[in-house]
């Protein structure tokens, strides 16, 4: 199976170099850092402190089994949160200048059931790297009913797919919790443990230890010491699961699975015809760049073309930068797409679920 492409810029583009050049210029002249600031970390504890508060609640609070169930809702939105807006950050290193700080903070992707090794191999290394490119992409992987690649096999049940996948994306977080394990396994086989400097022992072994902790605190503590029905307890794991998992995963699509956005095919020799950052540009999209709580807490993931592009800069920046890189493309008369709302956003994705549905050859979106 092949693992990477390489990316061929036989025009020798000056679009990155230049844009780089500026927001490195940005920085300097308002003498700020890159990474995180104060409101990283007052984000951090809000969020942080939703997630465990509602669950101490749920263990401590003496009422009805059924008034308990927002809280676990209350869970599931600030786990999105915080997959968001502090474990992304942290797993990119731009959380904080200090390496350390960012591995502590970056630990907390296992109180939210995920794997930090499993998470980087996939996100950082494959998605952000060949971004919307099939067969190396993980995120566009056709995912038996969903069709996210317009090169993937096309079966009949696509044609619904713009109803159904609304449903299904919920199951997203929960099907993670236990689906890392294969993925680590495949990452074994295809050798990516040992390009990341690891071995798939150690790996295994963290991901054996954490993912039993997180069921523990999860299921059986609760079990244990609340009079919640093991029954129960499941219902709560589920809706905190459903709404995590249908909040990140619809964020994500809006950035990649959209109208107008790219998907590449490397050529012959398996290699991209374009540079790095112009195929970012092509392959990704910004979505209601107005809306400020909406950029809070999502952290600036509808800002994704720069994230795509500086994934070494702390998200808190990305709306100072925007114009730069909006500017900068222009200038270079290169795509730059935006959705002005959310609203649009939702909709520019139902109707490439449609398409995707629907096309079983390669065509322009």
């Amino acid at each position: 199976m092949k693992v990477s492409a390489k990316f061929i810029d036989q025009n020798r583009s000056d679009f990155f170099p230049v844009l780089r050049k500026k927001v490195n210029q940005y920085f300097k002249e308002n003498d700020i850092t890159r990474f995180g600031t104060g409101e990283m970390v007052l984000k951090s504890i809000i969020l942080i402190s939703t997630y465990l508060g509602a669950y101490l609640a749920i263990l401590l609070l003496p009422v009805n089994p059924w008034f308990l169930l927002p809280l676990t809702v209350l869970m599931g939105v600030a786990m999105a949160g915080i997959g968001m807006s502090v474990m992304h950050d942290a797993l990119h290193g731009s959380y904080s200048k200090s390496p350390s700080v960012n591995r502590w903070v970056g630990y907390i992707t296992y109180f939210i059931g995920a794997n930090p090794f499993v998470w980087k191999v996939q996100h950082n290394v494959f998605h952000h790297t060949y971004t919307n490119i099939h067969g190396l992409d993980e995120d566009i992987k056709t995912k038996v009913v969903i069709r996210l690649s317009r090169y993937a096999p096309l079966q009949w049940i696509h044609r619904y797919q713009h109803v159904y996948s609304f449903f299904l994306y919920g199951f997203n977080t929960l099907f993670f919790t236990v689906s890392d394990l294969v993925k680590l396994l495949n990452y074994h086989r295809t050798g990516m443990i040992r390009r990341q400097k690891s071995t798939l022992r150690i790996e295994l072994t963290k991901l054996l230890l954490t993912k039993g902790v997180y069921l523990f605190f999860l299921i059986v503590l609760p079990v244990m010491i609340t009079p919640l029905l093991w029954w129960q307890v499941l219902i709560g794991v589920f809706a905190l699961h459903v709404t995590a998992g249908y909040i990140v995963t619809l964020i994500f699509q809006m950035a990649h699975i959209v109208e107008g956005v790219e998907q590449p095919l490397p050529n012959a020799e398996g290699n991209i015809e374009n540079a790095w950052a112009i195929h970012q540009l092509q392959t990704t999209a910004n979505f209601a760049r107005d809306n400020r709580f909406l950029n809070w807490y999502i952290g600036g993931l509808n800002f994704q073309i720069e994230h795509h592009l500086f994934p070494n800069i702390c998200h808190v920046h990305y709306r100072r930068i925007a114009h730069l890189v909006e500017q900068t493309a222009k200038e270079f008369h290169l795509q730059y797409q935006v959705m002005p709302t959310f609203a649009q956003g939702i909709h520019s994705h139902i109707q490439m679920l449609k398409s995707l549905g629907h096309t079983h050859h390669p065509v322009s979106v």
